[in-house]
């Protein structure tokens, strides 16, 4: 099957788009549906899946959960009435309160990494997860010698700078050489060595990111660090943010 295009990558702010139909299946008593191209956002990079509605005149389709397998997005649920035919073309309607919070979780965690950069903190960037339940980042490094209530008030300090300033996302596609170049953060394993990268810009702070994001940091609203705390050999930096922005 072709891949899946990800219209979200190019436009991570749009709730809408026309598709075509490419394969309905059946799974563990849960329909998929395959599509050429998705604003559906399927989970992974720390964030959330989306869900929302298929729709044409023929039939109305609830997505429950969104995957990506080998290059395919997979949007599961069930048909409220109807079906769908291969080739036919449908409206995609991504729910607007779910991806929105978790547009606003997915920022607020580089927006940390934002503040780490600025306070000059040793520590390198490793996984995130972008839930409402218990959001956090992790970096490699150690706590060691270091205030970690003073390093808590200045990271939510700076935070609070930042959302303040209202500073605008966008999205780069530069090559591996000037990828390499313009990030802020730099770790050789994710530069790509042969096709487009994407970084997701705020202000002049870059960071490669395939997820969806807010488009000015005025909209992530209220935050708090909730706590910093060794994690293995990593640091763990929890966050939290207020439902309503």
């Amino acid at each position: 099957m072709t891949p899946t295009k990800l219209l979200y990558m190019e436009d991570f702010l749009a709730l809408t788009a026309d598709a075509r139909v490419e394969q309905t299946t059946e799974d563990g008593g849960k329909t998929v549906v395959m599509l050429d191209a998705t604003i559906f956002y399927p989970q992974g990079g720390g964030q959330p899946y989306d869900t929302g509605v298929i729709e044409s005149v023929a039939g109305k389709f609830i997505v429950e959960e969104t995957r990506f397998a080998d290059g395919t997005v997979k949007h599961i649920g069930h048909f409220e009435h109807g079906n769908f035919s291969i080739g036919e073309q449908v409206k995609l309607s991504v729910n607007e309160a779910r991806r929105t919070l978790h547009s606003r979780l997915h920022s607020v965690g580089h927006m940390v990494d934002m503040a780490v950069v600025a306070l000059g903190l040793p520590w390198t960037p490793g996984k995130g997860f972008h839930f409402p339940q218990g959001p956090y980042v992790e970096y490699a490094g150690s706590l060691e010698g270091l205030d970690k209530e003073k390093i808590k008030l200045d990271l939510e300090t700076l935070g609070k700078i930042f959302i303040a300033e209202d500073l605008e996302t966008k999205i780069l596609f530069p090559t591996p050489e000037e990828m390499a170049r313009m990030m802020t953060r730099n770790p050789a394993a994710i530069v790509p060595g042969d096709k487009l990268g994407r970084i997701v810009m705020f202000g002049e702070f870059g960071v490669p990111c395939g997820g969806t994001h807010v488009k000015n940091l005025g909209e992530i609203g209220a935050i708090t660090i909730r706590k910093i705390k060794a994690e293995g050999a990593n640091i763990r930096v929890g966050y939290d943010l207020s439902i309503a922005a």
